[in-house]
């Protein structure tokens, strides 16, 4: 696949996504939802206009659409729902508009706080009691991490953001329960964030979605910026030191498992499994590049070439490739093809070669030579079950192609959502 031929795809989506009053949105969009709906598919039409591929217009349009009707705030809304989700892709549109959205973007930005204000309270009462963590207290999709990726884009020395970071280092720290020893960010539940007797003592989640991957990725984002709090180096090498534990070998190279399980922990070993899909949102890709950030803010070159060979033998290896089984940015070809870009840009001399090598393969995963753009968009954009959005449907299809079709980063901070920039 090649670059061009990437970027044809991308501009029949975005053309099938051009208008939200008559694009073909499906069951799935939700108007509310960055991972789903509208906020994600603005995101789209932001970095084209920011790139100078696409009408600034479009973008408004999207924007005035995802907001037509009042958006959910407070306890009911999270990072990828409601006003949060809306406030990523506006201050995205912002950023390259000076002046523009300034008012609806305080208000945004103090309900935030708010909101943060009172997780953050609530987090800390929970662990002064010595209970275990749900995984929407401090995910990505649903938690604190993800209003932290929010706080630090728009201002890394704002003292939300500080708040952030102070708690993400307590939740790094052991907690007793029964008797034994866990990580702090240990939860009862099952990796879906409810009650599973498939669970039974609970797992430690490794993923960047709803895992530890998010928090150290944005610990590690934070010191790249400058931003450090009490214990900030020490919360990395706990994490650091977790996934180096539970690191396996696939004969390929490392990677990491989804969660750990307390019959896991307990016997110090991880139970068989077959090769996994190297997601952003679960596996090594993401897992990856959030070590890769991490070993930068240390200044640690031999972690950082380590993660970065790490992530070349992921995505270089059948049996992980044969497990990806859809294009998605969430956990699809798209997504590793973004995240490969992402951690170029940013990779030893020694790795950046090959990093790049394995761009044009996962391209011609998501739209093989010779397929019609059209007609590629059209099907993705009827696929009811992933619909039109970011995480798993054509948008994100879509922008997760531009980065590595174009060899430059993304123009715009759409991808801070994920915590991988």
């Amino acid at each position: 696949m090649t670059a061009q031929t990437a970027l044809d795809l991308a501009d029949a989506i975005a053309e099938q996504l051009a208008d939200p009053h008559s694009a073909p949105l499906g069951p799935a969009a939700r108007r509310q939802h960055l991972a789903q709906g509208h906020p994600g598919i603005a995101l789209l039409h932001i970095e084209r206009a920011a790139a100078g591929l696409g009408p600034w217009q479009r973008a408004h349009d999207w924007l005035a659409a995802a907001s037509r009707k009042p958006l959910t705030r407070g306890p009911d809304s999270y990072p990828f729902y409601g006003a949060p989700a809306f406030a990523h892709a506006l201050a995205c549109a912002a950023d390259h508009l000076p002046g523009a959205y300034q008012r609806a973007l305080d208000t945004l930005d103090q309900q935030m706080s708010a909101d943060v204000n009172r997780r953050l309270d609530a987090a800390h009462r929970r662990m002064d009691a010595g209970s275990l963590p749900a995984p929407s207290e401090f995910d990505t999709i649903r938690g604190l991490t993800g209003y932290g990726s929010y706080l630090l884009r728009r201002n890394p020395s704002a003292p939300a953001l500080l708040s952030v970071l102070d708690y993400c280092v307590r939740l790094t720290r052991p907690i007793m329960d029964d008797g034994e020893v866990l990580p702090g960010w240990w939860t009862d539940m099952g990796p879906s964030g409810r009650p599973d007797d498939r669970f039974p003592g609970g797992h430690a989640n490794s993923g960047m979605a709803h895992g530890i991957g998010g928090v150290l990725a944005l610990l590690a984002l934070a010191a790249r910026h400058g931003t450090f709090v009490d214990g900030h180096n020490e919360a990395l090498g706990r994490i650091l030191a977790w996934l180096d534990h539970w690191q396996e070998d696939t004969g390929r190279g490392p990677a990491w498992p989804y969660w750990v399980t307390r019959s896991e922990l307990r016997t110090d070993r991880l139970t068989p499994s077959a090769p996994r899909r190297p997601s952003w949102c679960y596996g090594t890709a993401g897992l990856a590049r959030a070590q890769q950030l991490a070993a930068l803010a240390l200044g640690d070159t031999t972690r950082q070439m380590n993660a970065e060979n790490a992530l070349v033998a992921a995505l270089t290896d059948p049996a992980q490739l044969k497990a990806t089984t859809d294009n998605a940015l969430c956990h699809g070809f798209a997504g590793l093809a973004h995240v490969a870009a992402r951690a170029a840009y940013d990779a030893h001399p020694s790795t950046v070669g090959q990093l790049r090598a394995v761009i044009p393969a996962l391209l011609a995963a998501v739209h093989p030579p010779g397929t019609d753009p059209s007609h590629a968009a059209t099907t993705l954009m009827q696929d009811e079950e992933r619909g039109p959005g970011l995480l798993d449907g054509a948008a994100g299809i879509a922008l997760a192609l531009l980065a590595p079709s174009t060899a430059a980063p993304p123009r715009s901070a759409w991808d801070a959502c994920l915590l991988i920039a």
